[in-house]
């Protein structure tokens, strides 16, 4: 009886590491250790990242550990484009940016993971150039006031938080 339970046991729990595996596949998780996740399913939220130099602050939804690299992985809810946005593209960017500033390993891909596919973006030096490219004019547009609005969607400005203070709200 003890050994038959034993073997069950042992089957139920090869079973489980059988589905754990497969759903990381459907995840679109890389293999490798979660670092961290901006989300609270698991555990208390860890505090953002933060580069004084850029003046970014931000955190990916996952951080995985990858033969002794750090990929930030962004999730995104909506069905994927045929190409990733640039607006996507470019938040994974300031994720890679951050990562690099924050723990001194530069990540040499950051993964956009869309419900039903996920792309894999290269780290490269003309993203992050693109990138603080992108972010002076940002800074430039502020000074100077004429940081718009960038569309017409109510239900995204509803959701924004900076909704208070805006005079472009819809």
């Amino acid at each position: 009886m003890i050994i038959q339970l034993a073997i069950l046991l042992l089957c139920v729990a090869l079973f489980l590491l059988w589905w754990a595996g497969r759903q990381r596949r459907a995840s679109g998780l890389p293999p490798g250790r979660i670092i961290s996740s901006d989300t609270d399913r698991w555990d208390k939220v860890e505090k953002p990242l933060y580069d004084p130099i850029s003046g970014l602050t931000g955190r990916p939804d996952y951080l995985v550990e990858e033969n002794d690299f750090l990929i930030p992985i962004e999730v995104k809810s909506s069905r994927a484009p045929s190409l990733p946005h640039d607006s996507h593209i470019y938040q994974l960017a300031a994720y890679c940016l951050l990562v690099e500033r924050t723990y001194g390993k530069r990540p040499p891909y950051g993964i956009l993971r869309y419900r039903d596919q996920t792309f894999s973006i290269d780290y490269t030096p003309t993203l992050q150039n693109e990138l603080e490219n992108l972010l002076d004019a940002i800074r430039l547009q502020q000074r100077r006031g004429e940081a718009g609005r960038s569309h017409q969607e109510a239900a995204r400005c509803a959701r924004c938080g900076y909704r208070s203070i805006c005079n472009q709200r819809l």
